[in-house]
């Protein structure tokens, strides 16, 4: 556990809120580290530390923190296993990045061993990291009943004053970016009709796309101070999201559900330039307002979209390639991927996908646990 001081305290951001909003973002933390300053440290700290020593005893406490591009779903061995009575419906997989970074920490760590406590949850919103109680949908293996309620995230990761780094992968579900590209797709075999009209002139009783971000940012302002109060010394890393949409909508081939399938090209570029990089933008700005680091998976993944070829493309189309136990068709909708005998995956990462995320996560892990 490593005892800091932060600029803006947990209770002071909740307190402000009401009266600053998000006014008060305006005015980022700066917080400079580098990678080199980083390393170096790592070697003071290896060459220093004598061997046996009880510091060298000790390890360090990593929360994972999230949503399904957290938890993996259908990428790798499920976890808890199929059958195990411990499975909580979350869909948290061997092959998501926590899983790939915790690997390589267990053979490189960093001065001392990092446990990791990956609590992710496939559908997570914002307000279930931190204040509400989750359901999980999960379709793989439910209890007759459905899956009960899980606590929040910060509440079943155990989050405390001995936490050393706290990683986080939400805010899709809080949109919900899933169900605006369902919208999408169903308003995309309908002429004269597209989401991007529906979202930013909505029927009654939809949010304008302007007002979900608007909430979104301070539903991740509140988050972000309740992971503060409740581990007071962690390093928070927060990690946005892929560009699972190419920088050209008619890239994408419209009969084709393994990419995006009837989904108009102007809603492509609608929903890339006005949903996803703002959902990103707001992720990294409210990180910037608490002095904390935000781990960009954007930048370095375009080109590598759901409507590339299926060597090249690190997130799965609407149906995609996943292992037996995850369904074909989505339940309670018409979506079937059966007859292209593939699986639903609606736009999520695939191995490689996790494989890009895991890299820069585990960088950001490495420069916090050693500044």
């Amino acid at each position: 556990m490593r005892s800091k001081s932060r600029g803006r305290p947990a209770a002071l951001v909740l307190r402000v809120l009401p009266t600053r909003g998000r006014a008060a973002l305006r005015q980022p933390v700066a917080r400079l580290r580098t990678g080199a300053l980083a390393l170096g440290l790592a070697l003071a700290v290896s060459a220093l530390a004598p061997a046996g020593s009880a510091s060298a005893a000790d390890q360090y406490e990593w929360a994972a923190l999230g949503d399904s591009y957290t938890a993996g779903v259908f990428v790798g061995d499920p976890l808890p296993p199929l059958g195990s009575a411990s499975r909580d419906g979350c869909d948290r997989t061997s092959g998501a990045y926590p899983g790939l970074v915790e690997r390589e920490l267990d053979e490189f760590p960093p001065g001392r061993p990092v446990h990791l406590t990956n609590v992710s949850c496939g559908n997570a919103t914002i307000s279930e990291i931190a204040d509400s109680r989750q359901t999980p949908i999960s379709p793989v293996q439910p209890p007759a009943d459905g899956w009960p309620a899980v606590d929040p995230q910060i509440v079943r990761a155990g989050l405390d004053d001995g936490t050393d780094v706290v990683t986080i992968g939400v805010g899709g579900n809080s949109l919900p970016f899933g169900g605006m590209l369902l919208k999408c797709l169903e308003l995309g075999g309908t002429l004269g009709k597209s989401c991007r009209q529906y979202y930013t002139s909505p029927p009654e009783g939809e949010e304008s796309i302007q007002d979900k971000l608007a909430r979104v940012q301070d539903e991740y302002v509140r988050m972000l101070a309740e992971v503060h109060q409740a581990a007071p010394n962690a390093e928070v890393i927060t990690v946005g999201y892929p560009a699972v949409l190419p920088d050209e909508g008619s890239e994408c081939n419209r009969l084709s559900l393994t990419e995006l399938g009837a989904i108009k090209h102007a809603d492509i570029d609608w929903l890339r330039d006005h949903v996803l990089k703002p959902l990103n933008s707001t992720i990294e700005r409210v990180t910037s307002f608490f002095g904390d680091r935000y781990v960009d998976v954007y930048s370095s993944s375009v080109g590598h979209d759901a409507c590339q070829p299926a060597g090249t493309k690190w997130v799965e189309g609407i149906c995609g390639d996943a292992a037996d136990h995850w369904p074909a068709k989505l339940p309670g909708t018409p979506l079937n991927c059966a007859p292209l005998d593939k699986r639903v995956t609606l736009v999520h990462p695939n191995a490689r996908g996790h494989a890009h995320a895991a890299a820069p996560v585990e960088r950001a892990i490495r420069i916090a646990l050693l500044t």
